[in-house]
């Protein structure tokens, strides 16, 4: 067994080794790699399947109790400071390697249906690879440099994959997007570091947890630099998991292919900023402060993505609007001490929304067979309907997804998110009532996606709908209402006819081939099962997963303490309000009993609140772009006028000295004597007048 935990390193080597191999080839030998397109996929696929057995067989090690495991290496060292690399293996780790492995595994076996008549079919394996190594090699990074690094590279690996599609304006702007949003929450991240580092003197973290608790104790450093440092260091997860106000990179996102969709809002990219709470979490539980501003950064943001996510009409938008909802969950719930909770919802979210995307995926590529290749019509929900009868695969196993992520027992979602409402109403019963009225808007938003797309006739051949969003595509400043047949095009893709022709073939929409069918199905049994290790009769996953420093004893006994009427009042709850929001979106889009148009024309303010996303674009835009450049603008005018003038006066008064002095130069030394007696003459004048 130690052998196992002393070759753990191989875990993200064994995909940065594939993403080399292949990306070395298409370098060097760019026709050659892209004429072997499948046996690169196997290559990159087995690699990352060796590297899920290993993660398989250390999260089992783990459970039959084997002692946490960590290697490093002193990797620089200068005076006092020395800093290790390596990797740790402890029981966060063994989950989280189990939860992007496979995770990432279905994903590209996905991809090979899905990206099957793609020309980048093989660069985009390589991306894949790259970005699942990168991902790995966080959660094994033993200290917060370690972290850092790899974070950037997660970072480096979204912003080639959204922006994949690069002849497409729009996926060329949101990656560049992503970019910088990101950067602003990772500059707040180092700041932080490097403040934990100087108040601590170590980047471990379990010393600056023990040191910063001990020194805030002492009076040695003061609880609101305390509070700043964390502060600062909560913005790097800010911006990589989409919370308020660093969201607006992740809708963006959709720009890039279906598979990477799922993967970054399932297991990669945005887990990585809850997983990073999760590390630090010995720095963040003793500062009230720092718990209070991320509890109830996560409260909004699930507020705020579910508000949004009501009016979308874009299939992928829909569910990427779900995602921050969810993540917000994910965060409250550390922020009011509910780790175990947390964690948890990570572990079952990322099941159900990869077969979620991978879901919406199967259906725009059965849409494209009608409705072309033009994203303006294939993600769109209102070209839809009647699916389940062209696609009864995508369509069971999306309404799996539906049920989980609704909260509907006894699937996977129902019990991580019930445990994050009871430990919010423990803790705070606004913040409880905040994800209480989040949980009934994610069915109602769930449903309606469910109903729209799957349930009622097809209408890709209303040749009307087409024109209109093709029309709208093209001017974006058309408006409609929301209802099941109306127009709203806000959020239609601005790359209508970028670099897509219509190459519709077929009259009705498809089945997706089992290369895209299969993962869908694996996924479906984690996202009905996967939640019965925590439940309340006995919480398995509490006593594996559990806050750092918390005595087992105590752990144990909560995993195991059953109260039912608290079960029954909070869980019926939680299971009334989705039922509600079921039932409003059934009555407005498959029986058409209340006209969701009306509802909109009555609540006009709201209504265009949501459908413009709260006009964070608009307020980013004008106050960071626009005023960027204003600003550089203005320099540019102090950098011509006083800058440059100085540098110009100077150049001019040097030249006119210089054409002033050259005629005192004139090589007579009778001149020069001349010159030095009349000073003297001058000098004895006023100084004999004085």
């Amino acid at each position: 067994m130690e052998l196992l935990y002393q070759y753990a390193w191989i875990i993200p080597v064994l995909p940065l080794a594939g993403a080399m191999l292949v990306g070395l080839g298409l370098i060097s030998i760019n026709r050659f790699t892209n004429s072997l397109r499948q046996l690169n996929a196997v290559v990159i696929v087995s690699l990352l399947g060796v590297a899920m057995g290993f993660s398989l067989a250390l999260l089992w090690s783990q459970i039959q109790g084997h002692a946490p495991y960590t290697r490093t290496l002193e990797w620089a060292a200068a005076g006092n400071f020395h800093l290790n690399m390596g990797y740790t293996i402890d029981h966060l780790t063994a989950l989280m390697l189990v939860i992007v492995t496979s995770v990432a595994f279905l994903v590209m076996i996905y991809t090979d249906g899905y990206m099957a008549h793609d020309p980048g079919y093989v660069r985009f394996y390589a991306y894949l690879s790259l970005f699942s190594s990168s991902m790995l090699g966080l959660v094994v990074s033993p200290n917060l440099v370690q972290v850092y690094i790899f974070w950037e590279l997660v970072g480096m690996c979204s912003y080639l994959l959204i922006g994949f599609w690069y002849d497409r304006k729009a996926a060329a702007d949101a990656c560049q997007k992503a970019f910088v949003v990101n950067r602003v929450g990772d500059f707040g991240l180092l700041l932080g570091m490097l403040g934990l580092y100087w108040a601590t003197g170590s980047f471990e973290f379990d010393v600056i947890g023990d040191r910063l608790q001990a020194f805030v104790a002492s009076g040695y450093l003061s609880t609101g630099l305390a509070a700043l440092f964390a502060i600062l260091v909560f913005m790097g997860p800010v911006a990589k998991s989409a919370q308020f106000p660093l969201h607006v990179w992740l809708p963006d996102a959709m720009e890039g292919p279906t598979p990477i969709s799922a993967l970054i809002h399932a297991a990669t990219m945005v887990a990585a900023g809850v997983f990073l709470i999760a590390r630090m979490y010995p720095v963040f539980e003793d500062i009230p402060v720092a718990m209070n501003v991320i509890a109830w950064t996560g409260a909004f943001t699930a507020f705020l993505g579910a508000t949004i996510a009501i009016t979308q009409n874009d299939i992928k938008k829909g569910l990427a609007y779900s995602t921050m909802s969810q993540l917000g969950y994910m965060v409250m719930a550390m922020g009011v001490g509910a780790y175990t909770a947390g964690l948890f919802h990570l572990m079952t979210h990322a099941y159900f929304k990869a077969m979620l995307f991978l879901g919406s995926g199967s259906v725009i590529h059965g849409m494209e067979s009608v409705v072309g290749h033009d994203p303006a019509l294939a993600q769109d929900m209102r070209m839809m309907g009647g699916l389940r009868k062209y696609m009864p695969i995508t369509s069971l196993t999306f309404l799996v997804g539906t049920l989980a992520i609704s909260g509907i027992p006894p699937f996977a979602g129902f019990w991580s998110k019930d445990e994050i409402l009871g430990s919010a109403f423990g803790a705070n019963p606004a913040l409880w009532v905040v994800g209480w009225l989040t949980a009934g808007m994610t069915a109602f938003y769930m449903f309606r996606m469910y109903f729209r797309t799957f349930e009622g006739k097809f209408r890709g051949h209303e040749s009307g709908i087409k024109q209109e969003l093709l029309a709208a595509a093209k001017s974006p400043q058309v408006e409609f209402a929301f209802g099941p047949g109306a127009m709203d095009t806000r959020e239609l893709s601005s790359t209508a006819h970028d670099s897509h022709d219509d190459h519709a073939h077929s009259e009705y929409p498809h089945e997706s081939p089992l290369t895209m069918t299969l993962p869908l199905i694996v996924l479906a049994v984690p996202s009905m099962l996967i939640g019965l290790v925590g439940t309340p009769f006995h919480n398995y996953f509490e006593e594996f997963i559990h806050a750092p420093g918390e005595p087992i004893t105590e752990v144990l006994e909560k995993a195991t303490e059953f109260d039912l009427t608290e079960f029954l009042i909070m869980g019926g709850n939680s299971v009334g309000i989705a039922l509600i929001g079921i039932t409003l979106a059934s009555l407005m889009y498959l029986r058409g009993k209340i006209d969701p148009a009306a509802i909109a024309a009555k609540i006009p303010f709201l209504y265009k609140l949501s459908l413009n996303k709260w006009y964070f674009d608009e307020i980013y835009d004008t106050l960071f772009v626009q005023g960027c450049r204003r600003l550089a603008r203005q320099v540019m005018e102090v950098d011509f006028r006083v800058v440059d003038g100085a540098v110009n006066l100077t150049g001019l008064a040097t030249l006119l000295s210089g054409e002033s002095l050259k005629y005192f130069e004139t090589g007579r030394v009778q001149f020069y004597a001349l010159i030095v007696f009349g000073a003297v003459l001058v000098g004895v004048v006023v100084f004999g007048v004085t």
